[in-house]
């Protein structure tokens, strides 16, 4: 190529690469470095530079008419194109994006996109993998591995960028015809790189991807590369930067130029002049003491002898983080993997959020919600206003839809004020108050998607696949039909069949059935489709009937205490759910099977107790011969209380009607010495605390007969004296005072 022109052919996000970069622009000093990107969002390129610019960050273009039709472009502090620009602005050098305009790929049809997919994927493995297919011709097993000990972690000096050239060019001999699109592009490049060498003097760096540095460097007619570029779609494009996330730079999580380990890659260039090895088992070590692991210094003593024998063995120039990880695993986690699988994800992918400086472009999140405040007439405030909504008016429908989708993306610009009291209304109650970092929050969702809706469903849809309790998921099913977003009901849904006829825990089932029922109770209140839950929910009842008497057995107080609740939830719900008979029956003869099971928890037992005796499947006098017998005294004081707090807690007042139930719970308490009685109280005062002042008056009037007439009102019945005798003068007083009834 003519002029004064140094191609750097680097890879995507790697630290070695990146620092040889720096250190070959220190020694060429360019009047202008060129850059692989998009050429029409040039002018944010020195915005990287700014000190205010956290990474990871995106580029983030999208199409004006359609912002779902966007695409990201991450730089991570150790990528070459990121150091690369910080040099330029730093030295002064003339600075820009050389690759096609954004305008081309966002205006481009998907076919030849996915016929660029396609082609790498299945027919051309070279030019899909070009450092895979170099390792594979060195011996090693990955590309990771080979270009690791090549560039990344090479302490040897040397000529690598035309080491590089070199390996590309023989690559490219043996691969097949480029797509159309791959043609464009370094079409495209070498028009901008011919202008540049008119425009500046002096000495230009080019970086860009190692593969493309054979086209690039190629001597080919500019008339030519116009006739490639002749009649390409276009589109109108904006664009901006966006925070990126760590996890987001790993392959793992789709990104084609994505690394393996990321927290590795930053850990190689935060300690560029360091111990690397001896460095990372440290923070591997101070990882697993945070974990509550115990690690010897001796273990990490031998743990990194282990890597660096492990790299010699293997003719690795130093321990890349696969021998390093073997270390750890055999002489700091005593050989147990799930030890280090518990610390895995945070050191070599990370959870770093970038962020972004306050001059950036508005970014599409914020431009939509501006439409959406406009649209219904939501204008945002700083002082707390309440706000009443109809959801039966477009107007209502649009604006709750509108709050609940911010909801989902963690934007509370709006708190409803009776949440559980307003489903099944056509009303909602909401109090309005904007913050400033709702803003930064919308920026940070462009991860999930351009528009409200998009994200709000992207968003969800993430959380659904990482859910793995079935009543959290159905409450995510639940978020996304009261927002209005089919995309994510839909997927959640499907995820719903498949985790409900995979699940046999019966805690689990259980926590579905509430959320579920709201859906099916109050789905006519707004859009949304709930036919497939019309034939789930009464599956997963008969599912959670048969698992509930086994796994209502022998548990722990904690376990007995949150299956209680749960059964309590999901009867609510079955009844709010208006299922068929014959489902409402299993459900009821699960219950009678847990009352009558010996090895139920008694507190268990207990709910299932109260259950059928308020369905009036329990007849009253069953009932009372059923606490006389659980709280006889024969029975162990801490199982009779169980049954007597599953059967009264947060229905104490049955005892103010029932007689009969009086005279059971009456029998057990006479039967209590001191010692049980006093260890008893704490649960006497859970039970009654539901109790309001007049209901525990109405339930006084019970226990004690009221006089005809006279000034002190109350008198002990025969019983009472014979219980209290040193206490009945203090208690009559005491009832008798002037406590209003």
């Amino acid at each position: 190529m003519a002029g004064d022109v140094h191609l750097f052919g680097i890879r995507h996000h790697g630290p070695g690469s990146a620092r040889r970069l720096v250190e070959a622009l220190d020694a060429l000093k360019p009047i202008a470095v060129l850059i692989e990107g998009p050429s029409d969002a040039s002018e944010l390129l020195p915005m990287l530079a700014d000190p205010d610019m956290v990474t990871p960050v995106a580029l983030l273009t999208y199409a004006e008419d359609n912002p779902a039709n966007a695409s990201f472009f991450p730089f991570a502090e150790y990528s070459p194109e990121y150091q690369a620009t910080r040099w330029a602005v730093r030295h002064r050098a003339a600075l820009r994006f050389i690759d096609l305009p954004a305008s081309d790929r966002l205006g481009v049809a998907a076919s030849e996109i996915a016929e660029e997919t396609a082609t790498k994927a299945d027919d051309d493995p070279i030019s899909y993998d070009p450092i895979g297919a170099l390792a594979t011709a060195a011996g090693y097993d990955d590309g990771e591995s080979w270009w690791s000990d090549v560039i990344e972690e090479n302490p040897a000096s040397g000529p690598v960028f035309t080491a590089v050239a070199d390996a590309m060019t023989a690559l490219r001999a043996e691969a097949k015809l480029l797509t159309a699109r791959e043609a464009a592009r370094e079409a495209h490049m070498r028009i901008e790189i011919a202008k540049a060498t008119k425009e500046y003097g002096g000495a230009i760096a080019v970086v860009c991807g190692a593969w493309h540095v054979p086209a690039l460097a190629e001597r080919r007619s500019l008339a030519a590369d116009r006739e490639v570029l002749k009649a390409r779609p276009k589109t109108k494009i904006k664009a901006t930067w966006a925070p990126w996330t760590a996890p987001r730079l790993s392959r793992a999580s789709g990104y084609g130029a994505g690394v393996v380990a990321p927290g590795w890659c930053a850990h190689l260039w935060d300690t560029r002049d360091g111990d690397r090895a001896s460095l990372w088992l440290a923070k591997v070590t101070r990882v697993l003491r945070e974990r509550g692991h115990f690690v010897s210094t001796a273990s990490v003593i031998e743990a990194q002898r282990l890597g660096v024998a492990l790299a010699a063995l293997r003719e690795r120039p130093s321990p890349g983080f696969e021998e390093l990880r073997e270390a750890a695993i055999a002489c700091l986690c005593n050989g147990e993997r799930a030890m280090w699988n518990d610390v895995a994800a945070e050191l070599l992918v990370g959870a770093g959020v970038g962020s972004i400086p306050s001059a950036t472009p508005l970014a599409p999140l914020l431009e939509d919600l501006q439409r959406q405040q406009k649209a219904t007439r939501l204008k945002p405030e700083a002082l707390e206003r309440p706000l009443t909504l109809d959801l039966r008016s477009e107007s209502g429908l649009m604006r709750s839809t509108l709050l609940h989708r911010l909801g989902a993306l963690d934007v509370p610009w709006g708190r409803l004020t009776d949440a559980g009291r307003s489903r099944g209304t056509f009303r909602e109650n909401w109090q309005l108050r904007w913050e400033p970092e709702f803003a930064v929050r919308l920026v940070e969702n462009l991860l999930y998607g351009s528009t409200i809706a998009e994200a709000a469903a992207g968003r969800l849809i993430e959380a659904m696949g990482k859910e793995a309790d079935l009543g959290a998921l159905a409450s995510l099913v639940r978020n996304a039909m009261i927002a209005d977003l089919p995309r994510a009901t839909e997927s959640g849904i499907a995820a719903l069949e498949t985790k409900a006829a995979l699940t046999s825990d019966g805690q689990s089932l259980l926590g579905a059935l509430p959320p579920m029922a709201d859906i099916l109770r109050y789905g006519e209140a707004r859009a949304g489709t709930v036919e497939h839950l019309k034939a789930l929910m009464p599956r997963i009842v008969v599912q959670a009937a048969l698992a509930l008497p086994y796994a209502a057995r022998n548990l722990d107080v904690p376990a007995a205490s949150k299956l209680r609740g749960a059964i309590l939830a999901a009867d609510a719900a079955i009844q709010l759910a208006q299922l068929e008979a014959d489902i409402v029956a299993k459900w009821r003869e699960a219950l009678t099977a847990v009352l009558h099971d010996d090895q139920t928890t008694r507190l268990i037992a207990g709910t299932a107790a109260r259950l059928l005796y308020e369905a009036e499947l329990l007849a009253a006098d069953h009932t009372t011969d059923l606490l006389a017998r659980m709280l006889s005294p024969g029975t162990p004081v801490p199982e009779a209380a169980g049954f007597f707090e599953g059967f009264f807690e947060g229905a104490g007042q049955r005892l103010i009607h029932d007689a009969a139930l009086r005279g059971a719970v009456d029998g057990w308490l006479l039967s209590l010495d001191d010692e049980a009685f006093t260890g008893s109280l704490p649960l006497f005062r859970r039970v009654f605390s539901a109790l309001d002042r007049n209901e525990r008056r109405r339930l006084m009037d019970a226990l004690f007969a009221r006089s005809a007439g006279g000034a002190k009102g109350y008198r002990l019945i025969p019983d009472a004296a014979a219980i209290w005798p040193q206490h009945a003068a203090r208690v009559i007083a005491l009832l008798n005072s002037g406590a209003p009834r």
